[in-house]
């Protein structure tokens, strides 16, 4: 589903790389936490898998496409495959919630027809069936957090990336969107999340992929957020874990 061998990422102007020589894979269905401290790598690593990065060095395969030999012209193709969700939701506000959601449809090019029946199924999924109507200012952060979410899957992506969703909910509301995301997560999508919020990450006791300065560090699996550090070396490749 998302192989990493051998990458690294080092931006223009800095001595330190954004990741380094960082291996694994991620299998179909896996719900995985990457964790670690403001930047450790996590949100590189979310720009590579989506493309908008290219690694300094080492392959990325993502869907059985190998990210170097995709044309820029073919990118936004490919990322029909997967769904974003953000901290800071990333909503038009000019637009209602139906038509929110109903954007991403239209970008790619789907009738009026089928936008009319996807987007309050989904909106109905993520529980706001009766607020299609509504304008982003007049929801609360967690609603508005489930629009985009709703935004992200209404294509049925293969792949789920979320970058600190919960990161400005409250821990009510916070439990909410994960156990949304844990519903999507049994419909057979991928999910990869990179959190700060240790509550979700030692409740849930999924896969977690700690990173410190651009190295993984734990790949563990029913993790918690703060586990002693096993050397990766002791794991063998992270790939062969998943298997």
């Amino acid at each position: 589903m998302i192989r990493f061998d051998s990458v690294s990422k080092l931006y223009s102007g800095n001595t330190r790389p954004a990741l380094n020589n960082v291996s694994l894979e991620v299998l179909k269905g896996e719900f995985v936490f990457l964790v670690g401290a403001s930047g450790s790598g996590k949100s590189s690593f979310l720009r590579l898998v989506l493309k908008e990065e290219k690694p300094s060095q080492g392959q990325i395969h993502v869907l059985g496409q190998q990210l170097g030999t995709i044309s820029n012209r073919k990118v936004p193709y490919f990322r029909r495959n997967l769904g974003v969700v953000f901290q800071d939701f990333r909503l038009l506000p000019q637009k209602t919630v139906f038509d929110n959601v109903a954007f991403t449809l239209q970008v790619i090019g789907k009738s009026r027809g089928f936008i009319q029946e996807a987007v309050p199924d989904v909106l109905k999924m993520v529980g706001l069936a009766g607020k299609t109507a509504r304008f982003p200012h007049e929801l609360s952060g967690g609603e508005q957090q489930r629009v985009a979410i709703a935004r992200a899957i209404v294509n049925k992506p293969a792949i789920l990336l979320a970058d600190e969703p919960t990161g400005n909910l409250d821990p009510v509301t916070s439990a909410g969107i994960m156990t949304l995301l844990q519903r999507i997560n049994l419909g057979g999508t991928t999910v990869i999340m990179a959190t700060h919020d240790a509550g979700i990450v030692d409740q849930m006791k999924r896969r977690v992929i700690e990173l410190t300065s651009g190295q993984i560090v734990r790949d563990e699996r029913e993790g918690g957020y703060q586990t002693q550090a096993i050397p990766v070396q002791q794991l063998g490749l992270e790939g062969e874990a998943a298997r």
